[in-house]
């Protein structure tokens, strides 16, 4: 193996670990916010951590955030919960600063 091969087949691990990361911090982010929104539905213990799973769960229905977004907007409203898109986006970045702080300690 050349030093060119060792090279490349150390950016593609390094690619896929932070990919690998980015995936996990991001279902860590959904997860935190499941269980934000579950305190302001009023939902507590195992309900608000099957909540925060499904806000999880919805991340996978379509690419990006807004599978999310329309997700906890929806409950949000129903419930009779006054929270702006904007407002919600600004707490998903701070959750998501958190969440890559608690990947990479590996918690």
């Amino acid at each position: 193996m050349t030093t060119f091969d060792k090279r490349e087949e150390g950016f593609e691990k390094k690619f896929a670990l932070d990919e690998e990361q980015k995936f996990k911090a991001l279902a860590r982010r959904n997860k935190l916010l499941g269980l934000w929104v579950a305190e302001k539905l009023g939902i507590t213990g195992d309900a608000a951590n099957a909540y925060a799973k499904e806000v999880v769960a919805a991340d996978f229905e379509h690419p990006g955030d807004s599978d999310v977004l329309q997700k906890v907007m929806g409950d949000l409203s129903a419930k009779g919960v006054a929270l702006t898109e904007p407002q919600l986006r600004a707490q998903m970045d701070v959750l998501l600063a958190e969440a890559i702080a608690q990947v990479k300690a590996g918690t």
